[in-house]
């Protein structure tokens, strides 16, 4: 018998496109899909098949005046980075941040090159989730800082406020997955980067600077555990949200003490910085 671990495969076509695939693809994030493909007319969709629902996957799908059709099948694990070869294109951010894969030519005139291999890893800088949170980054100081990255997928944004001089950087994610390649690309890149796996209940110390870019309804229910890992004066970057829902975000966020600075915005997708 193998031990091979398998997987469903959900490829999915939605018309119209946009903005509706990436709403898809978050909404099945939430459901424990974790790993993505953009093809022509929609996208991949890969979930463990012990973590798979049908009925939830299909209500995920569902969306007033949007046409979306899918088929599911079972794979064992694939290549994946090979599967990323092939659809992952280098990213500029605002020319100053350029992050390529190992099979990429990097280039030369940015503040930052960044070496990153997804692996099975959300946050790759394609997602404009994660490009908001590397702008807001770019923005701040983080020379000397302690920086939480929380569902740090594949390390990027904790990776990048090492190379801005970030003393302390610690990553936490709940898959395995995301620990192991978050490791593997800190390494890439030279920077010094702990992580565990798990939620915000394996949260014990405090930081100048925390990054959480999760799904809506993780950013409110583990909001006080967050602020109470922040330090007075310390920064929080959430992502991971529409902009109908930055009112619930920031009403929630300021009740557990936090004073909003400000809102970044990428097609539909909203970020926002808050501070203790």
């Amino acid at each position: 018998m193998s031990d091979t671990p398998v997987y469903i495969e959900l490829t999915a076509t939605v018309q119209p496109l946009e903005p509706f695939r990436d709403i898809f693809i978050a909404q099945l994030g939430a459901l424990g899909f974790d790993t993505f493909t953009d093809t022509e007319d929609g996208f991949q969709a890969y979930i463990l098949k012990e973590h798979f629902d049908a009925d939830q996957a299909k209500e995920a799908l569902e969306w007033d005046g949007v046409e979306v059709s899918f088929d599911l099948k079972e794979i064992e694990q694939v290549n994946w980075n090979a599967e990323w070869e092939k659809n992952f294109d280098p990213i500029d951010v605002d020319g100053r941040v350029f992050i390529h894969a190992p099979f990429h030519e990097p280039k030369s005139g940015y503040e930052h090159l960044m070496l990153i291999e997804p692996k099975m890893s959300f946050g790759t800088g394609h997602h404009q989730t994660t490009h908001m949170m590397i702008q807001w980054t770019l923005e701040l100081d983080t020379q000397g800082k302690r920086v939480l990255d929380m569902g740090c997928g594949t390390g990027i944004l904790g990776i990048l406020a090492g190379m801005r001089g970030a003393s302390h950087v610690h990553g936490i994610d709940i898959d395995t997955w995301c620990v192991e390649n978050t490791l593997e690309n800190a390494a890439r890149n030279a920077i010094a980067m702990s992580c565990d796996q798990g939620g915000a209940e394996v949260i014990n110390d405090q930081y100048d600077l925390i990054y959480a870019n999760i799904n809506l309804n993780v950013l409110l229910a583990d909001m006080d555990a967050y602020v109470a890992a922040l330090v007075d004066g310390g920064t929080i970057l959430f992502s991971g949200f529409y902009e109908e829902n930055v009112p619930a975000l920031r009403e929630r966020a300021e009740a557990a003490g936090l004073t909003y600075e400000g809102v970044k915005s990428r097609d539909q997708w909203r970020s926002v910085k808050m501070t203790k």
